[in-house]
């Protein structure tokens, strides 16, 4: 009899906490919208973005938008961030092709109660709350290091960038330093692909008919390694003068299959995009209490940076990393 009296107890009291829990107010309301703005969207580079940041919202049950320009314009790029702040979204993340052209509008974005996380390209001068992305001197470290000594401490370099965006010039810079400790190299060029494979193929097709000497590569963004790759080949001239590109976009890790880029600095952009939607979300519930509130609060209360961090692929790991990324897709 106990028994019976102790079931029926525990059913009623597990079905007033179902009453009870039913009644709770969601934590997150069907009005919550996250957007995350970008350049050049077509990339394979900020499909993955795209991939983690609505990998994210679906983890929390918020909607989500990935927007920007389908090219690279710093200007289209702004408009949609200024028609994504017209949304008064509950947060958004942007890669600011140009900081200085983003600054105004990153401020105003706060200034209205909208959080904003820089996210792979930072706005360090502007009021955003937060940057998730590779700490690309480092990144440009790691490049001129396998350039030098891919090329055996001598020759010279030829890079190919986006000149005014920071987060290339800061591996530029980085490249630049490694290759201080190495003199018999010398930086000689540096091209401006404006994020087009097809701007760096000409420009390397153009030096080489020129005879100029080149006896390395390096692309700090991703659109060239798979150009210069592709003039290189069109002149048999692949694997001769080695190539160290930037992401892993599938052309690149094609070319490195077909020993055409020797090796590539792979971001995370997955990884950037996926924890962006998440500090935007602590940050509009105030998550984190070591203050009132994030627009109150003196300092930002999330972490200022974040390095998510690079792996360098080449033809020692390559097969184990398509595999991955394989197994991954599969599990999408």
């Amino acid at each position: 009899m106990k028994r019976a009296i102790w079931k029926v107890s525990a059913m009623a009291l597990l079905a007033a906490v179902g009453v009870f829990s039913s009644c709770q107010k969601p934590f997150h309301e069907e009005t919550e919208r996250y957007f995350f703005v970008a350049a050049n969207t077509s990339l394979p580079y900020w499909q993955e973005s795209k991939a983690g940041f609505m990998d994210a919202a679906h983890g929390l049950g918020v909607k989500a938008e990935f927007t920007g320009s389908d090219t690279y314009s710093p200007q289209e790029e702004l408009e949609a961030f200024r028609k994504a702040v017209d949304a008064h979204p509950s947060g958004i993340a942007v890669s600011p092709a140009r900081p200085e052209v983003f600054k105004d509008a990153i401020d105003e974005a706060v200034k209205l109660g909208i959080p904003v996380i820089c996210v792979d390209s930072d706005a360090p001068d502007s009021h955003r709350i937060s940057f998730i992305g590779t700490d690309n001197y480092q990144a440009g470290l790691i490049s001129g290091k396998r350039i030098a000594e891919l090329m055996h401490g001598e020759g010279q370099v030829v890079v190919i960038t986006i000149p005014g965006q920071l987060n290339v010039d800061e591996r530029v810079r980085g490249v630049g330093e490694a290759l201080k400790k190495y003199p018999k190299v010398k930086m000689v060029r540096t091209l401006d692909d404006k994020g087009d494979p097809r701007l760096a193929n000409d420009q390397i097709s153009a030096l080489l008919d020129a005879k100029e000497k080149i006896d390395g590569i390096v692309c700090v963004e991703a659109s060239g390694g798979p150009g210069a790759a592709e003039a290189l080949h069109r002149l048999n001239l692949g694997g001769k003068i080695p190539i160290v590109a930037m992401d892993n976009t599938p052309e690149t890790l094609d070319f490195i299959q077909e020993g055409v880029i020797a090796a590539t600095v792979a971001q995370k952009p997955y990884t950037m995009a996926f924890y962006g939607l998440r500090f935007l979300d602590d940050l509009h519930h105030n998550i984190v209490h070591e203050f009132k509130d994030w627009q109150t609060a003196p300092v930002s209360p999330l972490p200022t940076r974040v390095d998510t961090g690079t792996a360098v692929i080449d033809a020692s790991n390559l097969a184990a990393f398509r595999a991955a990324e394989a197994t991954r897709r599969q599990q999408l």
